[in-house]
């Protein structure tokens, strides 16, 4: 039963401190705060993939009573520790991933044009912003063929389950 406990204990310490090291690197101000946007930054980082809609709610917990516009990180470590101990928002894994790319390349080429995949990734269901898209299409295009080469692609998409 010790050691099942100290076991629980050591996940949490690597939790806690990997939680602090992400926060840590958004605290401009070394005061144990950061900006509300960058919290979805702080949480991806830490291999989780949250939606838009999931993000708002996570906010919603722990942002202030009055929002200033800042989370404290004394309420961010508890509900990022759920979070990463409840393993939620997983990212899709890899078969998933290409099954989508594969639906969307309806001649199975086995590559997407770079207007092809903007206007999936604008138009349909929750859309990037001009700053996603252009993130994105820095990692996903093959700058000789100057084409999204989506197997390649989602083996880079890929998050290490520790």
């Amino acid at each position: 039963m010790a050691e099942e406990k100290e076991a629980a204990e050591a996940v949490v310490a690597d939790l806690h401190k990997k939680i602090t090291e992400a926060f840590d690197v958004f605290d401009h101000e070394s005061n144990k705060t950061v900006d509300v946007r960058e919290i979805g930054t702080i949480i991806r980082s830490l291999g989780c993939c949250p939606s838009e809609g999931e993000l708002h709610d996570l906010l919603a917990e722990v942002e202030e009573e009055e929002p200033t516009g800042f989370i404290r990180f004394e309420r961010f470590l508890p509900l990022m520790t759920k979070v990463l101990l409840e393993r939620r928002y997983r990212p899709a894994p890899e078969d998933v991933l290409l099954r989508a790319f594969e639906v969307l390349d309806k001649q199975k080429r086995g590559y997407l044009t770079k207007e092809d995949l903007t206007k999936y990734m604008t138009l349909e269901g929750e859309p990037f912003t001009q700053d996603e898209m252009e993130e994105m299409m820095s990692a996903a295009v093959d700058p000789d063929k100057n084409l999204v080469l989506y197997k390649e692609y989602v083996s880079m998409l890929l998050v290490e389950d520790h």
